[in-house]
């Protein structure tokens, strides 16, 4: 028997440190290799942390809530000679995707062994009685809370897919990661009224007792640290300028309202989001100057031309902001696009969202609409050189052949770097965002 420290490792981000955010096991918990011990929060993603050994949990080192430098000690293990073994090899990038959570850089998905780790939170049983499915995907679906019986399969002889999981599992549920975060079960809170002032203490002026009631203090880590850091980065370093344009988008919501109607679609959950999102790409290929970046080296600066579209969007989470991107959007048609927008914000709800997903963005999308506001002038994504914002779609009277006419009315406005952009490129662009948006048809050419 011998006793073994395991050190926070470098998860492969290129950051020194990371908070504990819950503990999975408790001292006397028996775990096997790549068991999940704990969830660390990182400035960019949540990441579950598995065991680099088998054997009994000796001691917690580091408490719930705590940031500590990569390298320190979190845990002892108390091992067999036999069983401290190297971690196993990291499993393929599709089974740990397959296997619903973040893998660490060095660490495979996790082996089968019991343990006496405390057991998560109940789910509800699910019948899924005669669907063909593996069980990683069925895993999924409970975890999801997916009744598997209603979920359309479209796999090879019948079998439902991890794709056919997670879009039902968006289509029924509310696109919480880019609209308006759930305020929790307080939907409003009273303060008490202060009592009548003590003889010789002035009207209006509070015990200081009470002072410490009136002031939260909410330590800056995590997302919050590095999303305010690159924030002031970004607006400090490039030089912004904005321009926006107000549009009839009716044509556009009625190609929403008749792809939802589609058989194609069935399973698919579609917005105004998805018709921006193609547009920009294609608004994007005309202008690549907003697709660019500028990079500083040695002996002077650059630009960088990306010929390809990894799009961000900017989505509001529990966690606070994050910007995930899709990958060579460029390569995909609208219902693939549909299908990508669906799987980053339902892993971004979720909590799931992992680093690499938020690298290499070329150009970013916000939807400030969903908050209810018309227009803003949003910071440009630090290595990218153009933000767009899409604001509330809403009826207004609108002039259509010299008559007063309702219409569904919103503002594109677009942020851009004028070190690598000038103001013809971003306003082509961004008329030809427009353009798109108040004619869907454009995107047949």
């Amino acid at each position: 028997m011998s006793t073994q420290n395991f050190n926070l490792p470098d998860v492969g981000e290129g950051l020194t440190e990371a908070e504990i955010v819950t503990w999975k096991v408790s001292p006397g918990d028996t775990v096997a290799i790549n068991d999940v011990i704990c969830e660390i929060e990182t400035a960019k993603s949540l990441v579950e942390l598995p065991s680099p050994h088998a054997g009994v949990v000796g001691e917690l080192l580091v408490g719930e809530g705590t940031t500590v430098e990569v390298g320190s000690p979190i845990i002892t293990f108390v091992t067999d000679a036999v069983d401290a073994a190297p971690a196993a090899p990291a499993a393929p990038a599709a089974a740990a995707e397959e296997a619903g959570g973040s893998v660490l850089v060095g660490y495979g998905t996790g082996g089968g062994a019991t343990s006496r780790r405390r057991k998560p939170p109940e789910r509800p049983v699910l019948s899924s009685v005669g669907v063909i499915a593996k069980p990683p995907i069925r895993k999924l679906a409970r975890d999801l809370g997916v009744d598997l019986t209603s979920v359309t399969a479209t796999g090879g002889g019948g079998e439902v897919t991890r794709d056919d999981v997670m879009n039902h599992a968006a289509q029924a549920s509310v696109f919480r990661n880019i609209e308006t975060p759930e305020w929790g079960g307080v939907r409003e809170e009273t303060v008490p009224a202060p009592h009548a002032a003590p003889a010789g203490i002035a009207r209006g002026v509070a015990p200081s007792t009470a002072s410490e009631d009136r002031t939260e203090s909410i330590p800056v880590k995590g997302v919050r640290k590095a999303t305010s850091s690159a924030m002031v980065q970004s607006a400090y370093s490039a030089p912004h300028v904005t321009v926006w344009k107000e549009i009839d988008a009716s044509r556009t919501m009625e190609l929403v309202k008749r792809l939802k109607a589609s058989p194609d679609y069935a399973e698919i959950r579609v917005s105004p989001l998805l018709i921006m999102a193609r547009a920009v790409i294609w608004a994007a290929r005309r202008t690549p100057m907003v697709n660019a970046a500028w990079v500083d080296k040695e002996g002077g600066a650059e630009i960088a031309v990306r010929r390809y579209v990894n799009l961000g969007i900017a989505a509001a989470t529990p966690r606070g902001l994050l910007v995930p991107n899709i990958k060579d959007a460029q390569d995909l048609g609208m219902k693939d696009l549909a299908r990508a927008l669906n799987r980053l914000t339902l892993t971004a709800r979720e909590g799931k969202t992992t680093p690499a997903d938020q690298q290499g963005g070329t150009i970013t999308i916000t939807n400030i609409g969903v908050f209810g506001m018309d227009a803003g002038t949003p910071i440009i994504n630090p290595g990218e050189a153009g933000i767009v914002a899409l604001g509330t779609i809403s009826q207004k009277p609108w002039v259509v052949d010299g008559e007063v006419r309702p219409r569904w009315v919103t503002t594109v406005a677009g942020s851009f770097d004028h070190r690598v952009v000038d103001g013809d490129g971003m306003s082509r662009f961004i008329a030809d965002v427009a353009s798109i948006l108040e004619e869907p048809a454009l995107l047949v050419d």
